[in-house]
């Protein structure tokens, strides 16, 4: 067998010129070795070439040049090394810095994530590492021993599979390992979003008004009720957005507060969301009465150029969703002992309600649309499919008095006349 000494040509025993990383062994095989990531791998056969003979009771095998060209070929797919060696935390890093146009909503949202892997073993994984079978049983961990809610983790793995995505299009990973659906994974176990019936919005109504401790919050859970909008809509309202001669709200823009306690107004959220939405009388009258009580501080603080806001906490800051959510968290409370019903305990339930309400009256989907603010027309149908039997009996009952209505008039039009018919003068 011919080995090369130092600085000369390694050759096999046929002569033939040996390439980098081609050597053969004190058996006569011949192997390749090759590294990923600074570990050595090797390829072994018992040809250099296709076209060699196989050595005499040797099973048949791809020659060794052929098996090379193979390792190359997978190793070109993964031109990044070093990248492939950042964890998973790194990889959502990178991927979060690329979301620049977000809100400031959105951006507390990708900060829990963050937190949330920060803590985890799948987090610290380098993303090369990491196979489909580990995001699953992370996914799986997430629900059943730390108790996350379905929407939660959805949440998360909203922000892990683009950005694997992303290492994806960069050429650092083949495929993406989140790709898989999340409902073959986990059990569903998010509550869908119900409106309450209007039974009982009048007697939440009730409660609230006739409630000594509650009652101040009346006018806003009426407008709530009564209008569709969102919470945060509501908040960002200013003296100048309601216009009691047209008997309209104007809505193009919403009051935040950040988790670092600042002050911020957005855009509505969706293009959609900006419009205005006419009143009725009581409602209106509800705007009136909040504006007569209005305790607002002497000098009020602009928020990014917007002030005369509705409500202010004795800070002379403007209330904020979250005072709500925790307002209506105890009206509900209160609701239920006395019901012994359980209502869903947010805002959003009042803006579903009158989604609900204004479909089974039969307005025009479009119309509903416009009013609720849905850039999709799909999320207004969606309240549609909401309406059950007693909905669908009810108005199978009116259709068919209207029906038997009209067969009288046609009937009365269709009868012949008769000397009976006349009166003799």
């Amino acid at each position: 067998m011919a080995k090369a000494g130092r600085g000369q040509t390694r050759r096999d025993s046929k002569r033939r010129v040996l390439r980098p990383g081609e050597s053969v062994r004190a058996d006569g095989k011949y192997q390749y070795k090759y590294h990923i990531d600074g570990k050595p791998h090797f390829v072994y056969s018992w040809k250099l070439e296709p076209t060699d003979k196989l050595p005499k009771g040797k099973k048949p095998c791809q020659s060794l040049r052929e098996l090379e060209k193979q390792v190359n070929s997978e190793i070109e797919m993964l031109p990044n090394m070093a990248d492939g060696n950042m964890t998973v935390c790194e990889l959502v890093d990178r991927y979060l810095k690329t979301k620049t146009e977000v809100r400031q909503s959105t951006k507390q949202g990708y900060v829990t994530v963050q937190r949330v892997l920060a803590k985890e073993a799948f987090g610290k994984k380098t993303i090369r590492s990491v196979k489909t079978s580990d995001a699953k049983l992370f996914l799986i961990k997430l629900q059943q021993e730390d108790g996350k809610s379905y929407s939660s983790i959805h949440t998360i793995r909203g922000v892990l599979r683009p950005a694997f995505q992303m290492a994806v299009d960069d050429d650092i990973l083949v495929k993406n390992l989140l790709g898989f659906q999340l409902a073959g994974v986990l059990v569903n176990d998010a509550v869908t979003r119900e409106a309450i019936t209007k039974d009982q919005m009048r007697e939440f109504l009730k409660i609230v008004h006739d409630d000594v401790v509650y009652c101040k919050y009346y006018e806003v859970v009426y407008i709530l009720f009564h209008t569709g909008m969102r919470i945060s809509e509501f908040c960002g309202l200013t003296l100048k957005d309601i216009d009691f001669e047209n008997r309209t709200v104007n809505i193009d823009h919403q009051l935040q507060r950040t988790s670092d306690m600042r002050y911020i107004i957005e855009t509505t959220k969706t293009d959609a969301g900006t419009r205005v939405l006419p009143i009725t009388e009581d409602v209106a009258q509800m705007f009136q009465a909040i504006i007569e009580d209005r305790n607002a501080p002497k000098v009020e603080k602009p928020i990014d150029g917007y002030s005369g806001f509705l409500f202010y906490d004795d800070n002379g800051m403007p209330l904020v969703t979250m005072h709500w959510q925790h307002r209506f968290n105890h009206m509900v409370g209160r609701y239920s002992d006395i019901y012994r019903v359980q209502m869903p305990n947010t805002p959003h339930v009042c803006r579903h309600t009158y989604c609900s309400n204004m479909a089974k009256s039969g307005m025009n989907p479009k119309t509903l649309q416009y009013l609720m603010g849905h850039s999709d027309i799909s999320v207004t149908m969606n309240v549609y499919t909401h309406i059950g039997f007693d909905d669908a009996e009810e108005e199978l009952k009116r259709m068919e008095e209207f029906r038997k209505a009209q067969a009288e008039v046609e009937q009365k039009k269709e009868k012949p006349m008769s000397q009976k018919m006349f009166k003799v003068i």
